[in-house]
């Protein structure tokens, strides 16, 4: 079975949508292509030791991982997710129709948790741009993400929590509710230096 899921490739301060595509099939080998960097390639490890924790498990079968467009490197551990919600999928353990609305990003703990990933303003804007319903990124990046309104953001602290929400349990995932404008406000009463401290800054 062909599945496709979708992550975020960060170039600078842009971002590009990166479709992992899963296709399980009769044999036994597990193949990661389309430019991945070793950190990415390491994925398989980090995916079946998360799985066992809640258990599921990566079939033994052949699985083919692309992660197109093919001529962009795909760097970091951030797609663990986008991977492991594509297997899981594929084999049967996940509704395929939902993944077309979201980007799924996170890099996976081996209790299954989920750890901060590195540019998520540009991933949230991306995805508002190219129409997606909602991202799904770890809790802990919930803050940064809030910047962008008008798309709906899920944080997830563990993968159960993700495969428990694209499997129709609504309640598994809080949308993003942080008053970004809020938070400022509140920061600003909370300055513990300020350029009135540099000597010589009056002139």
């Amino acid at each position: 079975m062909l599945v496709k899921t979708y992550g975020s490739a960060v170039y600078g301060v842009d971002a590009i949508t990166i479709t992992v595509e899963v296709s399980i099939s009769a044999g036994i080998k597990f193949y990661l292509v389309g430019l991945p960097d070793n950190a990415v390639k390491e994925s398989q490890q980090r995916i079946e030791t998360a799985l066992k924790q809640y258990d599921y498990s990566i079939p033994g079968k052949k699985i083919v991982i692309n992660m197109a467009p093919a001529d962009i490197r795909k760097e970091g551990s951030s797609y663990d997710l986008t991977i492991a919600i594509g297997i899981l999928s594929a084999s049967g353990k996940i509704p395929v129709a939902i993944l077309k609305d979201y980007i799924i990003m996170g890099e996976l703990s081996l209790d299954g948790s989920l750890q901060t990933i590195k540019g998520v303003l540009p991933i949230v804007l991306k995805a508002k741009e190219e129409g997606f319903k909602g991202v799904i990124i770890p809790q802990v990046n919930m803050l940064e993400a809030s910047m962008v309104s008008g798309i709906k953001i899920y944080g997830a602290e563990n993968i159960k929590q993700v495969i428990d929400f694209l499997s129709g349990d609504s309640m598994a995932l809080k949308e993003n509710d942080i008053d970004i404008q809020q938070y400022f406000d509140e920061q600003l009463h909370h300055l513990t230096e300020d350029f009135a401290d540099v000597k010589g800054q009056a002139n």
